[in-house]
């Protein structure tokens, strides 16, 4: 079984553009995220999905300085561009990331990661669709499903979101979805990078934690936000945006 984490990125982001090459402690945002992945156990290899346009250059070039592997694709088409990565490195196993996430967890990755692996499942997650059954911060969501799985959606997914977003037609059509949990609900927390708002979160956060080494996980930044309560405040009003 070898698994992937395939991370898709793109500078054409509506709401904040570029945000995946924006500067934080010195490094880009896509240099933490890929650093934070590669502390997962359970991951064998690391894709960047960017799409073959231009201006996306700067991802690919960034990915190969950060060591790990390119597929590019389709921009819109992003479940072609997840399912030819996948192929072309021959993956069994994919854990679906995306980008905007500065904080996501190793720690969590593996855990929903065992969890697929020991079970029977089509795809284990700990964001799924319904927002009130989340249990984990946004920002930290992971999906993982096998490329069995990936193909057929490939094959059926006819409309634009699920091409557009990778994992609809899973949730619309697989035999069995497993919704990871926390023990302790933290989903009222927003760690994802969208907008100026969320950038300014996550920057007070490594601010604070950050001192060279990615040693901060679920725990600290809780325990943080427990010190500092008004830090939700930064980014309370965004508001998460939809799938179409």
């Amino acid at each position: 079984m070898k698994v992937a984490a395939i991370i898709q990125a793109r500078m054409g982001s509506t709401r904040l553009p570029g945000k995946v090459m924006k500067e934080l402690m010195g490094k880009t945002i896509l240099s933490h995220v890929i650093a934070r992945v590669s502390q997962a156990n359970t991951i064998d290899e690391i894709i960047i999905a960017t799409p073959n346009k231009n201006n996306d250059d700067v991802i690919s070039n960034e990915a190969k300085k950060c060591g790990v592997k390119v597929y590019r694709g389709s921009e819109k088409d992003v479940l072609s561009r997840y399912y030819y990565a996948a192929k072309e490195s021959e993956v069994t196993t994919i854990v679906r990331i995306t980008s905007d996430c500065p904080l996501i967890d190793p720690h969590v990755i593996d855990e929903v990661v065992n969890y697929y692996k020991n079970g029977n499942n089509s795809i284990v997650t700990n964001a799924g669709t319904d927002p009130t059954n989340r249990t984990f911060p946004r920002g930290l969501d992971t999906e993982v499903f096998s490329f069995k799985v990936l193909e057929e959606a490939y094959h059926l997914g006819k409309e634009n979101y699920h091409r557009e977003h990778v994992t609809p037609y899973i949730y619309e059509n697989a035999d069995k979805v497993y919704l990871f949990k926390n023990n302790i609900d933290y989903s009222k927390y927003r760690w994802t990078l969208d907008t100026a708002g969320d950038f300014e979160l996550i920057s007070e956060i490594y601010d604070e934690l950050y001192k060279g080494k990615h040693d901060f996980f679920l725990k600290e930044i809780i325990e943080l936000f427990e010190q500092k309560p008004e830090l939700i405040d930064i980014n309370a009003h965004v508001e998460q945006k939809e799938i179409n």
